[in-house]
């Protein structure tokens, strides 16, 4: 029937995209991947889509296969007739490349964008951007959720003491002071100064965090070296205890095992990029706040209310 909601996923997020279909209240719609012996692959849906919505979840997070595996489902579904292509990209990968801040560079995000565009999207919806303006990139709607109505609740509920919010470095700052703003604590600043890209030079902490229940926020967590040196700072000075809150976990390298030698005593993350909750780490999971804003954008309802940071599902 035209006009139905179509869910698919690559098979990146398909953990996630699952459980988002699962909370909609239909199955996940069958396609998939042609591999090639030279490494080249193609996606094909295995049912009619004709006149529908198709919302396809993947997030881009390295290798770039997962980038171009989205930009090829993209295509096949406006080539199949979709009445309009939806990108949910909960971790939208190559973020960080927002700017050209030094000669001769890419600017990777907006190459992205452009790349979507191209293959035929009508729409993006992600979750805590590296930097919001990359809204702007694009002429199309873009909608930009916001992890914190899962992560507030939960902490929330941890009925800490005297809890304090924190950033870990100066580039955080504004995503920490909302959430102190919404939870009515104090504010503190990790100044950091680096040598070269994932080695600190030098590192202090701006604020009083003596006896306090610090939560450090941040939006993803690569090396983990920043989190750790920050944690690490707070307890020297005084802290009660120093928790993370972090939307997309990368993990790269050796980043879990410094995480679970750190000071840390939790590390809270969503689940936009697939990691399961084990020693320090607790997933929360993002599917009930996908679901309905694919459920809002289907029947032409608002969802201006989670672009707001205080929305608590």
């Amino acid at each position: 029937m035209e006009g139905q909601v179509s869910i698919f996923s690559g098979r990146a997020t398909k953990y996630l995209a699952e459980k988002i279909a699962e909370a909609y209240g239909q199955p996940l719609g069958e396609s998939s991947i042609a591999l090639f012996a030279d490494g080249e692959f193609q996606p094909s849906y295995h049912h009619s889509i004709r006149g529908n919505t198709v919302f396809i979840v993947q997030s881009t997070f390295a290798p770039s296969d997962n980038l171009f595996e989205m930009l090829l489902m993209i295509d096949a579904a406006k080539r199949a007739s979709a009445k309009k292509v939806v990108a949910v990209i909960p971790y939208f990968g190559f973020a960080r490349q927002d700017r050209k801040d030094r000669p001769r560079v890419s600017i990777g995000a907006k190459l992205t964008t452009n790349l979507l565009v191209a293959a035929g999207v009508d729409r993006i919806v992600t979750m805590d951007l590296h930097s919001d303006q990359i809204q702007g990139f694009v002429d199309l709607p873009v909608d930009h959720l916001y992890a914190s109505s899962i992560f507030i609740p939960y902490l929330l509920g941890l009925n800490l003491g005297d809890i304090t919010m924190a950033s870990p470095d100066t580039g955080g700052a504004k995503r920490a002071a909302a959430y102190a703003k919404f939870l009515n604590t104090d504010l503190v600043i990790c100044f950091k100064q680096r040598k070269k890209a994932g080695e600190i030079e030098r590192m202090q902490v701006i604020g009083d965090v003596k006896d306090k229940d610090i939560v450090l926020v941040d939006d993803i967590i690569d090396t983990a070296g920043t989190i750790t040196r920050a944690a690490e700072l707070m307890m020297e000075q005084g802290a009660k205890s120093v928790r993370a809150v972090c939307t997309h976990a990368v993990f790269s390298g050796k980043a879990i095992e410094r995480l679970e030698k750190s000071a840390l005593k939790e590390v809270i993350i969503s689940d936009t990029l697939p990691r399961k909750s084990e020693g320090k780490i607790t997933v929360l999971s993002t599917a009930t706040l996908f679901a309905d804003v694919i459920g809002r954008i289907h029947n032409f309802e608002s969802i201006s209310e989670h672009f707001k940071f205080t929305t608590i599902l």
